[in-house]
């Protein structure tokens, strides 16, 4: 046993563990005094970490190669520090200083969830103004567009496109040299063609679609339902942005830190089938449109120490999560158990994001009379319910079955209620009428379309008078 008074001399540790000091030199050029230490061992000076910080951004995008030359890119940036460091790099890929520069056409898009995080018009019009201003700097053609609008898109947006991934059916390296013999200079003509391009999506939406939103987001119960709802809003969005203006590729600013919190909350969220796509390098899920992701190296540590030090703009724009305590939703008490785990373990971030680069979706064998797969009608990715007896998944609906069909009795021998007194007139419901049987199997044909998670993303919407749920489509 363990005695106060007892001597454990013997027992301490002779090998004492190594404390970061301010005279450390850089472990790259073993010359300049360090500035910052991203992990243990790995001091920079402030030359040498920019170095650093740009080639890892174009290592990413030489070693996946899926970005042809000419090609359009839209970058989707929210104001945070990760998506303005990934529109800075943009930058510095095409300044003519760059010693390999980018050979693609970026253009900016910005979408204003204000209405769903319920920040007044004042705090919009603000945001927008300071974040207009960096894109301008930039040069490059810009889109601002508002959540709301999302209620005023067509049906093709649900529709997955055919996908192309080389439209000249050439290789990587033909299409690099194709664009370098076609490279000229840009005339008169060109640099006033080029400065029209520069437009600003106007962020206009009708009082309708600003009620809907508000009607929408308050009839979902948990903030975990609405984080996922905003997030698919938003790329539904951004989607119909880029098919509108030509672009085939969408640049997100995803961290390292930001994909690992992703992919533990995605799975306790029922999305384990489609965390290949939500967090690996490019999802081509839309067909059409690829969704990439060059800052998924990057942890936040050095996105942050990057963009104090070399002054990139950013603007801070409140969510749905700002100031909410740690259990308030699936998403943020995922971030903060991964935050505190990384702050006494280095190596947990690390750890969840190379796990999550050995994912991949399991592809089904691909014939002539194959019918192609279905997708889900909100996030579209590939439908993840195929019942099967022996699975959780099968046992869970036939429990839903069960409690409905005892609800469905319990209302049938309510004393006083008859199908005469179902509705207002008394004339009963008759075809097409609004008994809770009808009701039921119209929400059961909405649940057909959706995958797993989008359907507890549903059940966890209100209902409204006349016991439909609010979906922003196909429920309109």
């Amino acid at each position: 046993m363990c005695e106060v008074e007892g001597d454990y001399n013997g027992l301490e540790c002779n090998q004492k563990i190594p404390v970061p000091t301010l005279n450390r030199k850089c472990m790259k050029c073993k010359e300049g005094a360090a500035v910052l230490i991203i992990r243990v061992n790995d001091a920079f000076c402030r030359a040498c970490f920019k170095e650093y910080f740009i080639h890892k951004f174009r290592a990413m995008l030489g070693k996946n190669r899926v970005i042809f030359p000419q090609e359009k890119v839209l970058l989707a940036v929210s104001g945070g520090a990760a998506s303005c460091s990934m529109l800075s790099q943009v930058q510095e890929g095409l300044s003519r200083e760059a010693p390999k520069k980018l050979r693609f056409m970026p253009g900016i898009i910005y979408i204003d969830d204000g209405g769903a995080c319920g920040r007044s018009a004042e705090e919009r019009q603000r945001s927008n103004a300071l974040l207009k201003s960096i894109f301008t700097e930039t040069g490059f053609p810009y889109f601002i567009v508002s959540l709301e609008q999302v209620f005023s898109l067509p049906a093709s947006v649900l529709v997955p496109g055919t996908s192309d991934p080389d439209p000249s059916n050439l290789s990587y390296k033909q299409a690099v040299d194709q664009y370098v013999k076609e490279k000229q200079t840009l005339t008169e003509e060109n640099v006033a063609s080029a400065v029209a391009q520069l437009s600003i999506g106007d962020s206009v939406y009708s009082h309708k679609h600003k009620l809907a939103l508000e009607r929408l987001f308050s009839s979902l119960k948990t903030l975990t339902a609405k984080e996922d709802m905003l997030q698919t809003l938003r790329q539904h969005l951004i989607l119909h942005i880029a098919r509108e203006n030509g672009y085939s590729k969408v640049m997100m600013g995803d961290s390292c830190s930001r994909l690992a919190v992703r992919l533990l909350s995605n799975i306790a969220l029922g999305r384990g089938a489609a965390l290949a796509s939500d967090t690996g390098f490019s999802d081509p899920r839309y067909g059409d449109v690829v969704i990439v992701r060059p800052m998924r190296d990057y942890s936040s540590k050095e996105i942050a120490f990057y963009s104090r030090m070399f002054n990139v703009p950013s603007v801070f724009i409140s969510g749905l999560d700002t100031k909410t305590h740690d259990k308030a939703s699936i998403q943020r008490l995922t971030e903060s158990f991964v935050t505190n785990l990384q702050s006494d373990f280095p190596s947990t971030v690390s750890t969840i994001y190379r796990t999550s680069e050995k994912l991949h979706t399991v592809m089904p064998p691909q014939s002539q009379s194959a019918e192609p797969a279905s997708k889900c009608l909100l996030c579209l990715c590939t439908l993840d319910t195929k019942e099967d007896k022996a699975s959780a998944f099968h046992a869970t609906l036939v429990s839903e079955q069960l409690s409905q069909i005892k609800l469905q009795d319990l209302s049938l021998d309510a004393p006083g209620q008859s199908a005469e007194q179902c509705c207002t007139e008394g004339q009963g419901c008759g075809p097409g009428g609004c008994c809770s049987s009808n009701r039921l199997s119209s929400h059961q044909d909405l649940k057909t379309l959706l995958c797993y998670s989008c359907r507890l993303t549903i059940k966890d919407m209100i209902t409204d008078e006349d016991g439909n749920q609010r979906v922003p489509f196909g429920g309109r």
